[in-house]
Parts: C-alpha cells; structure tokens; sequence
C-alpha cells in the first residue's frame, strides 16, 4: 500500500485542511472542488445554445432569451433547488446520491417493496455519474484547448491530439498525486472566476441592453416562441448547470456554509456577469457564434486564457475522477460492486483513494469520446443525458427524505417535488431529443453500470441464500464440539463470516483437514451500515459463547475503509484481549460455478457475476489484514 504523504485530489487537500481552516478558506478551497465543473461551463453553453443548428436566429430578442434562459436556469436549479434545498438533506453531514439513497432508504425501510424500486432508481442515477466522470474531463478540456483555432485555424489538426496529451498525463499523475499544487486549486480558480467577471463586465459596458434579460419573460418567451426548436435549444441552456451535483456530492468535505459562500459570493456573480456578457458580445458582433467565450476577451490575452481555461478544466476534470473513486469506493461498501484494489496514499489523511482499475477504464472512456466525437459541440450532445438524469434522480430520492425522514406534510413535499421534477424533465426531455447525435454514449455508459451493480448485488444475495442453506447452524456445532472435544492447538483463530448464525466453511474445512480446533475461535462478521461512518463506541459488539468462541460484529461507514486489525482492537473493554498481529485468519474463498437455466437473462447474468467474483480484489488487502497470518480455504458454490 502506497503510504506516499502526497495530496491526491483537491478533496484530499480539502480533508487535510479542513479542521484547521475558517470558512473562508474552505470556500476558496470549494471554488476549485465544487466548481470546477458548471466553472467551465462558459466554454461551451452559450455557444452552444445559439448555435444556428437549432434553426433559431441570432436576433437581439432571441440572444434575450437565451441569456434569460441560462440565469433562470442557474437561480432555479443551482440555487434554490442545490444550495438552498438539497445541501439541508444531508447523511450526518455527507452528501452525495449514494449518500443520499442511503437516507432516503433507511426512511422507508419498513416498506420493502418501495424500498426496493427506490434502491434500484437511486443507483440508476449513480450509474449515470460515470457517464458524466467520462464527459466532464472530455468536453471541458476539449473546449479549453479549441481556443488555439480561435488564434489560428493552422492549428486545428492538433486540437484533439493536444487534448488527448493532456488527458493522458492527467490520469497518469492520478497514483502520485498532485502534492503541493493541490494547494493552487483554490486560487487559479479564483483568478478563473475573476477573468469570467471581469470580462462579463467589460462586455456589458458594450451593450448595457442584454441586462434585460433578467427579465424572465424573456426565457419563457424563448422557450416557448420557436415550437420544436425552443425544445430542443433547452438541451444546450442545460449545459450552464452541469457540475451542479458536486455542490452536493462534496458537502462533507467543506460544510453547507462554505459551499453557499463560495456560490452566492464568487461563483454565481462570475458566471451571470460573463454569461451576459457573451450575450452583449453578440448583440453588437453576431459573427462572434464562431466562438464566443474566446472572442469576448481582447486579443492580446487569448493564449493566456487558453493556458488559464486549461488549467481551470484540469482542476474541473480532476475533482470528476476523485468523485468517481468515491462513489466506487461508496458502492462496494454497500454491496453494489465487487471488492477492488483500493489504495490510500496518504498515511496522516483519511478519503485519500486511488483505484486503479477505475482510473485506467476512465481513461480509456474518455480518449474514446475525444477521438470519437472530435470537438465540443459534438459531445455537447452527449453530456446533458447523464447529468440531467442524475439530477432527476436526486429530486425523487430528496422526497422521500423530507417526507420519509424529515416527516412534512405531503403537500408540503409534493409541490416543490413536482415544480422541480417538471424543471428538470423538461430538461431531460430536451437532452434525449439528441439520443441518436451522441446522448446514447452516456446512457449506454450508465445501462453497463446499472447493470454491473444490479449483477452483483443479485448474485451476493442468492450466494449468501446458498451458503445459508448448506451452513451447519453454530449452535448445533458448538454443541458437537462439547460432545466429542477436537483437539486443540495454541493461538487464536479469527474466520471472517458473512452469515453469523451459520458455521463459516472455513472452520469445518480447517478440522476436516488438521483435525485440531485453536485454543480460542472468534467468529467475525463485517457489517456496511447506510451512514457515512460509525462512532467509534459502535465499531464492535462482542459476544462469548462456549468452547472458548466469540461472536464480533464489526460495523463500518459506507465512506470508510473497512480496518479489521484496528476494529478487533477495540475488543478489549469487551472482554475479548487478543492481539491482532499474532492471529490467524481464516478466510473461505468461494469458486462460483453457474448452472445452467432456462432462462438465458439468467444464465447471463449468472455467468457475469462469476467472472466479477472471480476478478474481485482479495479479503486480505480490502480489510487490511497481514497477508503474512492469512489461511484460505476453498469451497464450491453452485448458483
């Protein structure tokens, strides 16, 4: 396990910082983490929102109503709908569509039917972030490097190679981490946000009329004046909100204070001020569509934005890849993927991950969408599909809290449910009108995840059906063995169990074949609980049984990193002293053999489970225990 001291994120910076930083610093922090993503946005919306594909033309009321658009749609959905609402819904503190599929879960778990649609809805909508992980480091690096053709179009052919490089070395410091310019994330952010206002203001000052847009007659006239074409201009208007969802999937890491600050003081000003800009660009120099964002800014300071707006989509990309090592390390926690190689790479901060086989798919994903869509516009196409379906996911689950959980009343639930649910699928509806251009791409990402998670949560159920069924229960064998006492041999035997109630199958096969029995038997079961972590007065419960056995429930946080030598540490007060190091650990390693059915969805799926187990991530590195003081003992299993 790399124990390397480096930063490998700006969350990790975040984590390091964050006991010790006012709130005025974590908000710096946040600009970089939260708001990298809808930060970028400018490259590309109201470029594309205009573009003369739609078949809308480019007159001053129609640049009106688009500038109106995008500012209603930033006030209503970032921020009444995120910061106002969503970021009130937190899991102890933690955000996020995992962390809030857990809350909304647990509030009608007495409902199992419900509960099990909702599950199902709930990571639909995490499946889809990895279609958005993929798009965002695309699309934004893409768009930012596209400011070279603005100079000179003799540097067109090396757009997409140049992006590629960058994406290449990005993904490839993932496993040594940023150290030191973690640091810089904040700040080169804030100078982003900065130039973003600056030249919105400068703009402005140029055609003082676009102010009308705030207006919302405008967006409604917009969105409804131009029959087929205002619908689907709304799958461009979204792309101003995209990174929306970071606001509440990085809420543990800053605090709802610091992410509104950072919001209501820095980012939404820079973001309307340039957006109206743009507009007021257009007004006076339609010719502008070409490429709005660049041309906004006075010629001597093109190359120098380019190098800024790259390094604003580097920061946006790299908050993207860390969210999706999160909300992977968080889906293997509560069951919907199999065990991976996860490795912390820092020995003095907690949430610093690296998963490298999430991070080298990722890769390829993405340099898949540079090289197969070639420019913005093209993937601009693609990435309003995962992000809106994400978005409406999150509402329906937000329901569930404040009516489930929070216990309003129903009308007090439905009404902002339903103005919201109407907001965001007419958004979707607009970004699914652009399936066959490109939209499928994030769908067909997500269906694979979906499916993935959806295959292996089944599969661990019916397994621990079967091994339930062949178990010998643990009363019964602990009455044999004071009937005909095995003999024993010194030490202590730890038998990692998922079914407490059943003898582990490592057991019976270590008497079957040593026919000894150690002086003392702990049998422990690791438990996922649907909070972000558990206090540490909650991490064990210890039971003594006869013929020197223990029962141990260690219990963890989706958000933690399971540590079985540290949890059974915490045995002592309750009777059980041991040392962790000198055990043996006896783990079964189940080899699944699908058998044939009728149906062949089954056999499928049967046969997928059996390749995701087989390529699972070993016990021993994913509970942290010494390799050294392991046993594994196979047994077949036929589902």
């Amino acid at each position: 396990m790399n124990t390397s001291a480096s930063i490998t994120s700006p969350i990790d910076v975040v984590e390091h910082a964050r006991t010790r930083q006012p709130t005025a610093g974590l908000a710096l922090l946040a600009l970089g983490v939260v708001y990298g993503d809808i930060g970028t946005s400018p490259l590309y919306a109201a470029k594309e929102t205009f573009s003369a594909a739609h078949g809308i033309p480019l007159t001053e009321l129609n640049v009106l109503g688009g500038v109106s658009a995008i500012f209603w749609a930033l006030m209503i959905v970032v921020s009444l709908k995120y910061v106002t609402l969503i970021l009130r819904a937190n899991n102890r503190g933690e955000g996020g569509i995992m962390a809030l599929l857990a809350l909304a879960s647990s509030g009608i778990a007495d409902r199992p039917q419900l509960r099990r649609w909702l599950l199902a809805i709930g990571v639909f909508g995490a499946s889809l972030f990895y279609g958005d992980a993929v798009l965002t480091p695309a699309i934004s690096v893409l768009s930012a490097v596209e400011g070279l053709e603005v100079g000179t179009s003799a540097l067109k052919p090396y757009i997409v190679p140049i992006a590629v490089g960058v994406l290449v070395a990005l993904f490839a410091i993932q496993k040594h981490g940023t150290g030191v310019v973690g640091l810089l994330f904040g700040p080169v952010c804030l100078l982003w946000f900065t130039a973003l206002g600056v030249a919105g203001i400068w703009n402005i000052g140029k055609a003082p009329g676009i102010l009308a847009a705030l207006d919302p007659s405008h967006a409604l006239r917009f969105a409804t004046a131009h029959g087929s074409a205002s619908f689907v201009v709304l799958g461009s208007v979204l792309l101003a909100i995209t990174g929306a969802e970071a606001l509440y999937a990085d809420m543990g890491h800053f605090g709802k204070r610091a992410i509104r600050i950072a919001w209501f003081g820095v980012a939404a000003p820079a973001l309307v001020l340039n957006y109206f800009g743009q507009g007021a660009l257009l007004m006076t120099r339609p010719e502008a569509i070409e490429n709005p964002f660049y041309l906004s800014f006075p010629g001597w300071s093109l190359y120098p934005m380019v190098a800024l707006a790259t390094a604003a989509t580097v920061i946006a990309s790299q908050a993207t890849i860390s969210g999706a090592y999160s909300m992977t390390q968080q889906a293997i926690q509560l069951g919907y993927l199999p065990r991976m190689s996860i490795r912390h790479t820092s020995a003095h901060t907690m949430g610093q991950i690296y998963v490298p086989a999430v991070n080298w798919m990722l890769l390829f994903a993405v340099l898949a969408a540079v090289v197969g869509f070639g420019s913005s516009s093209r993937l601009a196409s693609a990435y309003g599909v995962a992000v809106m379906g994400t978005m409406v996911v999150t509402t329906l689950l937000t329901f569930f809290v404040v009516r489930h959980r929070w216990g309003y009343p129903l009308l007090a639930c439905v009404l902002p449910t339903a103005f919201f649910l109407v907001v965001d699928l007419a958004f979707l509806s607009s970004a699914l009108h652009k399936l066959f251009d490109g939209g499928w791409f994030p769908l067909a990402l997500g269906a694979a995840v979906f499916a993935l998670m959806l295959t292996w949560r089944g599969g661990r159920e019916r397994l621990l059906e079967q091994i339930r069924g062949s178990s010998v229960p643990i009363a019964g064998f602990l009455e044999s063995l004071r009937s005909f006492p095995p003999q024993r041999v010194p030490g202590t035997a730890i038998f990692l169990t998922s079914t407490p109630d059943a003898t582990p199958h490592a057991l019976l096969h270590s008497l079957k074949h040593f026919k000894a029995l150690h002086e003392r038997n702990v049998f422990l079961t690791v438990v996922y609980e649907d909070v972000p972590t558990v206090e540490p007065e909650r991490r064990v419960s210890c039971e003594a049984f006869g013929s020197d056995g223990w029962r141990v429930l260690a219990r963890f946080g989706f958000m933690e990193r399971p540590d079985i030598v540290a949890a059974l540490e915490r045995c002592a007060p309750h009777g059980l002293q041991l040392e962790p190091m000198e055990a043996s650990y006896f783990l079964s390693r189940e080899t699944i053999v699908s058998l044939p059915h009728a149906g062949r969805l089954r056999n499928w799926r049967d046969r997928l489970f059996s390749a995701m187990a087989r390529n699972a991530a070993s016990a021993p590195d994913f509970f942290n225990i010494p390799a050294n003081r392991v046993v594994e003992l196979g047994s077949r299993i036929e589902i």
